[in-house]
Formats: structure tokens, C-alpha cells, sequence
């Protein structure tokens, strides 16, 4: 994939950054974006290849336009698009507010579909792909992920929506659903439950495991891999799949 481009969203830390690296190792050249400046552009520091950072908050109306633009001005194309930006509240759902749920969808799902919009024209050019990192809390309700399992269930339905219209335009959409990933997110869990049972932290992290029905958390390099197969041609055939990545906590067909 040497010499394409992709822009990775939420690429600062965790599941963002690894896909920006596995993306990277393949060849590919890496609009990074967050909203973090110093955490992104230590990650691009890192990369193999001619990258650029750029801090933005998709939640902007305007930040999508100028992430495509900056893309175009130092690259010329734009082959891959990943909107991996965007966490989602866990809590009890009479505790959430109207500003809660506008915050829940505002990032990984408005912010995605902004950014696919304006991306499209330059991937209708390339022959491009998408990939939307959404969460398998979109296949399967849960009481204490109402926000997030609704965020996530929109994402999915979109990222069908367009691999349809992908079909036509020659813009493969796939998305990939991670379950528990060894992320700071998981580890702010993993942290709580060992204060509230007042054991070792990797002791929480087994038990937690142990709850959600894995063997294991996975890593976010392990999402990075899927992602950067659906990326390539070797996924050509590839067209509107959700693929779960979650140790086999997805039970449903």
C-alpha cells in the first residue's frame, strides 16, 4: 500500500495510534488527527513514514473540511479514511441528559459522517476505502451503555448505508466492532473495580474479563491488523462488513 494515504482519526493514543502504525509499516502515508497536539505528534515522530499531525476537534463543523484540505495540500490524494475518533459514556441511563446523548453522538458518529461526506469525492478518485471503528455495544444492548450502544448501532447502519452507494461510486465501507481492548479507557475500569474490591489491579482486569465471558482483553494492535487488512487489496470483496473483534463475546448471529 505504499504510497496511498490514509486519515486516521483519534490516532493520539490506544486503538487510534496502533492503526496509525500498522497502517504506516504497510507503506502508507498518515494524516493523523486528534484533538491531543502533543500526544499526536509524538505518534507520527514515531512512524515510518512521511506523516503529518493535525490537532482538531471533529466535533467543529468546519474541522472535517480542513483535516480533507491539509491532506490534499501535502499529499495530493486521500486513499483511506478511519473514524476511530469518539469515546461514549457508561452510567445509568435516568442519569443521562439531552447534553449527554447530543455529546455521545457529536464526535464518532456526526463527526464520521462529516468527515466521510467531505472525504468522498477524493476516495470516489482513488478507489478509496473507509473504515469506521464502531463497538460490538451496537449488536447488543446493555443497560449501563445506552449512549454508546445507540452511537455505536447509528455507525453501523451508516457504514452500510454507504458501502450501498459505495458500490456504485467504487468506495469499499467496512467497520470493524472492538469489544474489550486493553486501552486507558479499560484500565480507568480495571482501576475502579480493584478499588471497590479492594484487590490488585491484574487480579480486576481477570475478573472483569472473567464478566464480560473472554479469556482475555485484547490488545489494540489487534485491531489494527483487521483494520489495516480491510484497508487493503486483499479485502477487495470486502463490502459493507462488520467484523467483531471481541475474543468471542458476540454470541448473536
Amino acid at each position: 500500500m505504499s504510497a496511498r494515504v490514509a486519515l486516521v482519526t483519534g490516532a493520539s493514543r490506544g486503538i487510534g495510534a496502533a492503526i496509525a502504525r500498522a497502517l504506516a509499516e504497510e507503506g502508507v502515508h498518515i494524516v493523523a488527527a486528534a484533538r491531543s497536539a502533543d500526544a499526536l505528534q509524538a505518534v507520527v515522530d514515531a512512524l515510518p513514514t512521511e506523516s503529518i499531525a493535525v490537532a482538531c476537534d471533529l466535533v467543529q463543523p468546519d474541522a472535517a473540511t480542513r483535516l480533507v484540505e491539509i491532506a490534499m495540500q501535502r499529499f495530493g490524494r486521500i486513499d483511506i479514511v478511519v473514524n476511530n475518533a469518539g469515546a461514549t459514556p457508561r452510567g445509568d441511563f435516568l442519569a443521562f441528559d439531552d447534553a449527554a446523548w447530543q455529546d455521545g453522538f457529536a464526535l464518532k458518529f456526526f463527526g464520521a459522517a462529516r468527515l466521510c461526506r467531505v472525504a468522498w469525492p477524493h476516495l470516489v478518485a482513488t478507489q478509496g476505502c473507509i473504515v469506521n471503528i464502531a463497538g460490538i455495544g451496537g449488536r447488543t444492548g446493555s443497560a449501563e451503555f445506552t449512549i454508546g450502544g445507540s452511537v455505536n448501532a447509528a455507525l453501523l447502519n451508516f457504514t452500510k448505508a454507504l458501502a450501498d452507494r459505495g458500490v456504485h461510486d467504487g468506495v469499499r465501507v467496512n467497520a470493524v466492532n472492538p469489544s474489550g481492548i486493553a486501552t486507558e479507557r479499560t484500565q480507568v475500569r480495571i482501576d475502579r473495580l480493584a478499588a471497590e474490591r479492594g484487590i490488585a489491579p491484574e487480579a480486576a482486569a481477570a475478573e472483569l474479563a472473567r464478566a464480560l465471558r473472554v479469556a482475555r482483553f485484547g490488545r489494540p494492535e489487534e485491531i489494527a491488523s483487521v483494520v489495516a487488512f480491510l484497508a487493503s487489496d486483499r479485502a477487495s470483496y470486502m463490502q459493507g462488513a462488520i467484523v467483531d473483534v471481541d475474543g468471542g463475546q458476540t454470541r448473536t448471529l
